[in-house]
């Protein structure tokens, strides 16, 4: 069993825990009576249930000793010591989410993963695999690239794969609070090169909220460093020298540095200016000239309109055979104005206007 707990209220105790043989998490609530702590497994909205019982005092050391009753009476001895584990120091993803987050690395570190068919993309071989609890599924990198870089890439690669487990328990335990969860997530291959791997990541997500929602977080990898592409590294606007910021799936986490300001060398208030004062209205100016038929207002449906700076602040994005395809975000409610596939940009307009990364992209 492995178990996370929040002190910073005694009256308020929270936390989690999960049996290794399942992973899934068991939410705790409770508090301090004088030095033994009780917590009940569930949510706090649901005091008037049976629900099992966690009861622990200090063991002297710095652990926690006591019992745990179910609803019928049955009581396990419990005895709970901190994780004292050390990283290999290789820099790997596993080795960074143990030192930032070890109950998860508990969690993901003996994952298993089942193999599943070979495909042929662009002349790659692909190795599918599936972890079988969350159905989180991605591929890795048979051959194509000299032996240290295909590993390199398929560490990323199994990485990502990790943190969608994680980010699959994340939503369980988060709706466990109100309903059934559900995060059911589809990986298309889209472009493979010496340059780079590209992938369209798509996620259909209830995690107990008002509404079920999707989500587009697609994987772009520099082939040649394992890195994770943020948009700025290859597509600028303007005259200064690109900058390079990222979050989320393009996170430190993922690219080996801890600290944003070892990864990004511009802060996140330069990074929202740019995205929101410049680059939305360059981006929505080439848009009607490559697609000015596309770019007006649809008749039968007045709320997908592409002229709007805002759903281009943040576009997902992913590379394709002829060109950067950008994917304004829209609301939920208007989520169906996504589903489009003309927003291309052609390499040839990406050329003249490359990001900081230099890449070798596809001649048209």
């Amino acid at each position: 069993m492995v178990f996370e707990l929040n002190f910073n209220r005694p009256e308020a105790i929270t936390g989690r825990y999960f049996y290794q043989k399942y992973k899934m998490d068991l939410p705790l609530n409770g508090a301090m009576d004088g030095k033994a702590l009780i917590l009940k497994e569930g949510t706090d909205n649901l005091n008037d249930s049976p629900r099992p019982t966690l009861m622990l005092q200090p063991d002297g050391y710095s652990g926690w000793q006591g019992s745990w009753t179910d609803t019928q009476g049955k009581i396990l001895p419990l005895h709970l010591m901190p994780v004292s584990l050390l990283p290999s120091q290789n820099g790997t993803y596993l080795d960074r989410l143990l030192q930032n987050d070890p109950y998860e690395y508990l969690r993901v570190s003996d994952l298993p993963l089942v193999p599943g068919k070979i495909q042929t993309f662009m002349g790659y071989k692909l190795q599918w695999w599936h972890e079988p609890q969350s159905k989180i599924a991605l591929f890795t990198l048979v051959s194509g690239f000299p032996d240290a870089q295909l590993a390199l890439l398929n560490n990323q690669l199994k990485a990502r794969m990790m943190q969608e487990v994680i980010n699959y328990h994340s939503c369980m335990l988060s709706a466990s609070r109100f309903s059934k969860a559900v995060f059911k997530q589809t990986v298309t291959p889209e472009f493979i090169s010496s340059a780079v791997i590209s992938a369209k990541v798509i996620t259909e997500y209830d995690c107990g909220g008002a509404h079920p929602d999707m989500s587009d977080s697609s994987l772009n990898l520099n082939a040649q460093t394992g890195k994770h592409l943020a948009l700025e590294d290859v597509f600028w606007v303007g005259k200064e020298k690109p900058f390079h910021y990222s979050y989320g799936a393009e996170s430190d986490l993922y690219n080996g540095n801890r600290d944003n300001k070892e990864a990004n060398n511009v802060s996140f208030e330069t990074y929202l200016s740019y995205r929101e004062k410049r680059f939305a209205s360059s981006l929505i100016s080439t848009l009607n000239l490559l697609y000015p038929d596309k770019m007006q207002k649809n008749r039968r449906d007045n709320d997908c309109d592409y002229r709007d700076d805002e759903i281009w602040y943040y576009p997902n994005w992913y590379f394709t055979p002829k060109g950067l395809m950008v994917v304004p975000a829209f609301a939920r409610a208007m989520r169906v104005c996504e589903n489009i596939s003309w927003s291309v940009l052609p390499w040839n307009y990406i050329e003249q206007h490359p990001g900081g990364v230099a890449l070798v992209l596809p001649k048209q």
